[in-house]
């Protein structure tokens, strides 16, 4: 599997983002048109979880508690500023450092790490969060993957099966079959990048600007992004494909569109009444752009542009989207920690770390992702005494107190950091990142008293925490430690469902409801999820998909 990551990544992403762009010389739809007959909101949904789930499955996606909830607040917080607000999004991390973003069938939208890395704010990530956005609300994807279906062209998942059923294989042919499935998908997916359309670009870059108005960002963020791209593109060495970010080969770039990209910001700038200010410091300089107007690119929360709160609704001055874009020290936090997530070893990432030292002085947030690193290797006393220090220049900060909690727990003083999770719960109840990270920690010490208080943690979140992967996984382990196996279970069968075994999900759950010491309600639950998951698995069957492990079996 390993040999053949690099490829089947690649083939995912282009599939993908080979969607949006598939209906030449179309026209965006008017009222009556058939985008989204042939896909109900339901089935397109369905194809949505379970590319997420096959891209778990194969170990693609980046799962981290403090990056999920950054990632899920700016999307959000853009969704409600589109022109959709009702549509449902979910937005996910793949590891893989390459330059891309896509989005496809059921609002899933995915974001490479390579793209955070060489953004420098978060404007610059929001702007393409809702480029991609747009190609939902405005069914580019959707009337990409219905021209393919009456085509009689099959939709991600039997392309996804028939990777894996090549995958499985035990033959020594197993990597030759799978990049045999992964051409014959490619040629299609390339066929239909020649049918790119500059028109469903164009609007997805308006729509998403305007989008970036309203939820508060810096209009400069799409242009400047594009550009940033543009010189990674001119700089890198290699071949061609090393040459040219991904995200360029999906969503070409010209000093055109950037041009466009500037003048629409300035547009919306002037109509809505904006004043755009610069501070700078010796270290750093930010751009704020302040609303003094009520306009219709007025901002979330500003009273006049989102449909779901009243339209007579003022927040205080500081607490208004319009303030300015993202919070800068976490999106520095939060790009160091995807660098050291993303990478191959700690080791690997401590390297990386004492490369960009040689360079210049590392900033703090790069002091974090290295003392991050430190951590992840087992230097628990180093990386708590650098956590330490930063959070004395960054007083209450939630990402420096969670992980300093960590490494003080690791390096053997978990009273300190027992004393120092339980104040931020005070703090913060029910914080996902916070009670994840806190029960993650009593699990390790495998004893029935950490299993319930665990348990107490995390059983607020349960229904919240649904299609939370990282959550089922502790939960299961913690219901196990207090003597709740019927949970456990529950939770293990959730959890295989969410990365990609739904028949081992299916398998678990069944065997589950046999036990003769099931209550009325959790025998109502398994019913239930039993009933949920089998036409998932059925589709997958018919798709050509089955589990190998159930099959060596």
């Amino acid at each position: 599997m390993p040999r053949m990551r690099p490829a089947l990544t690649a083939f995912l992403i282009a599939l993908a983002a080979a969607v949006p762009h598939a209906a030449a010389q179309e026209r965006l739809p008017d009222i009556g048109s058939s985008a989204g007959t042939l896909l109900s909101p339901a089935k397109q949904l369905e194809y949505g979880q379970m590319l997420l789930a096959q891209l778990r499955h194969y170990d693609m996606v980046l799962e981290d508690p403090l990056v999920d909830d950054w990632l899920r607040a700016t999307g959000n917080r853009l969704a409600a500023a589109s022109d959709q607000p009702r549509q449902s999004f979910t937005f996910f991390t793949m590891k893989d450092r390459s330059i891309n973003a896509f989005a496809t069938l059921g609002g899933y939208i995915g974001l490479n790490v390579g793209l955070v890395l060489t953004a420098q704010t978060e404007d610059e990530v929001a702007a393409v969060l809702s480029h991609e956005i747009a190609h939902v609300t405005q069914n580019h994807v959707l009337r990409g993957a219905e021209r393919a279906q009456r085509d009689s062209v099959p939709i991600l998942l039997a392309m996804l099966g028939a990777i894996a059923v090549a995958a499985s294989s035990d033959s020594n042919s197993s990597g030759e079959a799978a990049m045999a499935a992964m051409a014959s998908a490619q040629g299609w997916a390339i066929q239909r990048q020649i049918d790119y359309t500059r028109s469903n670009e164009s609007e997805a870059d308006r729509l998403g600007i305007r989008t970036l108005a309203r939820a508060g960002y810096d209009l400069e963020g799409m242009a400047s992004m594009f550009e940033r791209m543009q010189a990674v593109s001119r700089t890198n060495q290699g071949g061609e494909r090393e040459r040219l970010p991904d995200y360029l080969r999906t969503h070409p770039v010209t000093t055109t569109r950037i041009s466009e990209s500037r003048q629409r910001a300035e547009q919306i700038a002037r109509e809505s009444g904006a004043v755009v200010a610069t501070t700078t410091t010796p270290t750093a300089s930010r751009t704020e752009r302040t609303i003094i107007a009520d306009s219709p690119f007025g901002h979330v929360g500003s009273g006049t542009a989102n449909p779901l709160l009243p339209a007579s609704l003022r927040l205080p001055d500081g607490a208004r989207a319009g303030a300015g874009g993202g919070d800068p020290v976490v999106f520095g936090w939060t790009r160091e920690r995807m660098r050291v997530l993303s990478a191959n070893t700690p080791a690997a990432a401590i390297r990386e770390y004492e490369a960009m030292r040689r360079s210049a002085p590392l900033g703090d947030d790069q002091l974090y992702g290295l003392a991050l690193a430190r951590m992840r290797a087992g230097e628990y006393a180093a990386a708590a005494t650098q956590f330490a220090a930063l959070l004395e220049e960054y007083p209450d900060d939630l990402w420096l107190t969670v992980s300093l909690a960590e490494a003080e727990t690791r390096a053997g003083r978990a009273a300190d950091g027992d004393r120092r999770f339980e104040a931020l719960l005070r703090r913060l109840p029910n914080q996902r990142a916070v009670a994840l990270t806190y029960a993650g920690m009593l699990v390790e010490r495998n004893t029935p008293e950490a299993g319930r208080r665990a348990q107490e943690l995390l059983r607020p979140l349960l229904r919240s925490a649904a299609d939370d992967p990282i959550f089922q996984r502790t939960f299961a382990r913690i219901s196990e430690i207090a003597g709740d196996p019927v949970r456990a279970g529950e939770a293990h069968a959730e959890a295989a469902f969410l990365s990609g075994r739904a028949e081992q999900a299916l398998v678990q759950l069944n065997t589950l409801r046999k036990r003769d010491d099931l209550d009325y309600y959790a025998r109502a639950r398994i019913d239930a999820r039993i009933a949920a998951i089998t036409p998932t698995v059925l589709e997958l069957r018919r798709q050509g998909m089955r589990d190998e492990d159930l099959r060596r079996r």
